[in-house]
């Protein structure tokens, strides 16, 4: 559809009828007695002529409204006329072209918004009109007026359809959305399972997305009220049952709920854990209420998602979005995150830099890659996924020249200067690029894969949304599945063969304090680390690159009094996971463990319950001896994973002293009791 088109498209979907129209009556030609004929209904006529007949004013409007489909415009009623005298009743009516009159300028009123759409009236002079004639003694309908001449472009088979006149929705249909609504499935299924079943291509429904975010936005009234009441209801049940559990809500001036925010118990616990980087996912909707719908979700140490807490709002604006942070931060007894990851939307922007002033916000990567299909499939053809790997290829860079510099190679090569979802992607490159974030902590949430696994978790409470005040019970669902499977996975997960790659004592102490998912992730590092060859350059600074670069490389500083490491690389400020790099210059200084502080709480096994997180201050001799058992631990994996049989001696024996360690109270102090 050409860009015209659909600009007068979008004008045509002005519904006020309200307008002005000058119609001259004698600029028509005028009825001629003797050229008058009888409009039956086998006649063939397609065009209306003067004199044409019709038993009723409705078979006149629809007779007219047919012939203007197909020249590619709509109709509607105007002016109504009828005889003084008692019983005389309406005698002439005119129908109109739907750009017919012009917008009148409205009075500004400064306490009242103003919607600022633009009307499709233009003054249009085409029109048809009746009156109404008994001289035979039957009441019947004449032509009497007609032109069909238009100042305004008509629209081609392929879109006329798509103007309000002729797009509607049956009862049949209006059933199928209502049941389609109750179930949570969004309006682009509905549209696509409604397209399958009817057997038409996509586009072809007689009617669009929006009529039925329309339908839809009708059935909430449904007695809404008594809805937002049962769902303030559901919140202080839940409350005085759990006093842990936080709600916070407002009202607009009628005392009618606006927007409702909560959390559980144990999201607040992981939040302390894990709360570190957060995603706030506001691409979903309530679709049987049309209600935004925000999550808060975080990542675990096993690399799944962890649940935070829900929003509803009635409006997508600053106001709501701030509102929403500021409760979510509540929730979380003030803390915020060190990095927000949203979804492109410039009045959460805004209301993060206002109320989260110190945290990192940064875009999804996952959620922009999501709209690429239709922003530059047809705009590359061929070429898209030539052009995709090449996007992929500069945000994975690792510096901001490189990046600048091949972002302009790029759009010189597939010719995209005049792009503007290729302008404004450049324009926020500092909110999604890695070049530019990698000196922020993410959690490895900025890898698209992770989309999937959000998106899963979801949908589980998504599924079903016959009831408001339900809502809240189907998310504590999904919460506790996803804690008892995150469970069910640490525990198989422990449970697996440990497979130690390089033998080094680093590898197996890194095995023995971190979970399988940060593991993994070290443990490719460990494995490259031995392709880079180190040189030291001066006290504490070292010059690392690949065995087969002759220049370039990163450098490492080690202070060893401190252990303290960086690399400029920014790995493991990024991820919290050591680099090759750091790892190559601690094997070449005979460092048979990893320090510490490199191997961060959130990533290490004590953490998958964060319920029975105790934090306690240790005294020095403890950490020694924490620090002995790590070693001993480390050599019990290297040893025992040198057969099957010593690996079940290994589970037999620990699962005893387990058991055995367990059943022995936990004191903080030397007093306090910890259950």
């Amino acid at each position: 559809m050409s860009e015209g088109a659909r600009v007068m498209l979008d004008a045509y979907d002005d519904p006020s009828d309200q307008r002005s129209l000058s119609l001259d009556d004698t600029s028509s030609v005028e009825e001629s007695p003797e050229d008058t004929r009888l409009s039956l209904e086998t006649s063939n006529d397609v065009v209306p002529y003067i004199g044409q007949r019709f038993v009723s004013h409705d078979a006149a409007y629809e007779f007219y409204s047919e012939f203007a489909k197909r020249c590619g415009f709509s109709i509607r009623r105007h002016r109504t006329e009828g005889k003084d005298g008692i019983g005389k009743g309406l005698t002439r009516r005119y129908f109109v072209c739907h750009r017919a009159g012009n917008t009148p300028i409205k009075a500004s009123n400064e306490s009242k918004p103003q919607r600022n759409r633009k009307s499709s009236r233009c003054g249009c002079q085409a029109y048809m009109r009746i009156s109404k004639n008994t001289d035979s003694g039957v009441p019947e309908w004449r032509v009497t007026g007609f032109t069909n001449h238009h100042n305004h472009e008509l629209l081609e088979p392929n879109q006329v359809r798509f103007l309000p006149a002729y797009r509607t929705i049956s009862d049949n249909d209006k059933n199928r959305i209502l049941m389609f609504a109750k179930t949570g499935i969004s309006v682009q299924q509905m549209m696509r399972l409604m397209e399958l079943e009817k057997h038409v291509e996509p586009g072809y429904l007689p009617f669009t997305e929006k009529d039925v975010r329309n339908l839809i936005q009708s059935f909430k009234k449904m007695d809404q009220e008594e809805e937002n009441i049962d769902l303030l209801r559901m919140c202080k049940n839940i409350r005085d049952k759990d006093p842990n559990f936080k709600y916070d809500f407002t009202t607009d001036g009628n005392n009618r709920l606006e927007n409702i925010a909560w959390s559980y118990a144990s999201s607040v616990q992981a939040y302390e854990i894990y709360g570190d980087a957060v995603v706030f996912d506001t691409t979903h909707r309530l679709t049987a209420f049309d209600m935004p719908l925000g999550i808060w979700v975080g990542m675990n140490n096993y690399g799944m998602p962890c649940f935070f807490g829900c929003v509803l709002m009635r409006e997508e604006n600053t106001q709501s979005f701030a509102w929403a942070l500021r409760a979510f931060l509540s929730f979380m007894n003030g803390r915020a995150p060190q990095t927000f990851l949203t979804d492109q939307n410039m009045c959460l922007k805004e209301a993060i830099a206002a109320e989260m002033p110190t945290t990192k916000h940064a875009l999804c990567i996952w959620l922009i890659v999501a709209k690429f299909p239709s922003w530059f499939n047809a705009v590359l053809g061929e070429r898209y996924n030539e052009w995709k790997a090449e996007f992929y290829r500069l945000y994975n860079l690792e510096t901001i020249d490189d990046f600048e510099l091949g972002w302009g190679e790029m759009v010189e090569s597939f010719n995209l200067h005049t792009n503007r979802h290729i302008a404004n992607l450049f324009t926020f490159r500092t909110l999604w690029a890695l070049p530019y974030l990698r000196s922020h902590f993410f959690a490895g949430m900025t890898v698209p894969g992770l989309s999937k696994s959000i998106n899963s978790f979801i949908q589980r409470f998504l599924s079903a949304q016959a009831r408001l005040a339900h809502f809240i019970e189907q998310v504590a669902v999904a919460v506790d599945f996803r804690d008892q499977a995150g469970e069910q996975q640490t525990m198989q997960q422990n449970l697996q063969n440990i497979n130690l790659k390089t033998g080094s004592p680093m590898e197996a102490h890194a095995a023995s304090v971190l979970t399988p998912h940060a593991f993994c992730k070290l443990q490719d590092e460990l494995v490259m680390a031995a392709h880079y060859a180190s040189f030291h350059l001066e006290e504490g600074c070292f010059l690392v690159r690949h065995h087969t670069k002759m220049d370039g490389g990163r450098k490492v500083i080690w202070v060893p009094c401190d252990e303290l490491l960086s690399c400029s690389c920014l790995m493991f400020e990024f991820s919290g996971i050591l680099c090759r790099h750091t790892l190559r210059v601690l094997s070449m200084l005979n460092c048979f463990q990893i320090p510490d502080r490199y191997l961060p709480s959130r990533w290490r096994r004590v953490n998958s319950s964060p319920s029975k997180l105790v934090r306690c201050s240790l005294s020095s001799d403890h950490t020694g001896r924490v620090q002995s058992l790590q070693s001993m631990v480390s050599a019990l994996i290297s040893e025992a994973a040198k057969s099957e049989e010593r690996l079940d001696l290994a589970s037999q024996e620990i699962s005893i002293l387990l058991s055995r360690i367990r059943e022995q109270p936990v004191l903080m102090h030397g007093t306090q009791r910890i259950r």
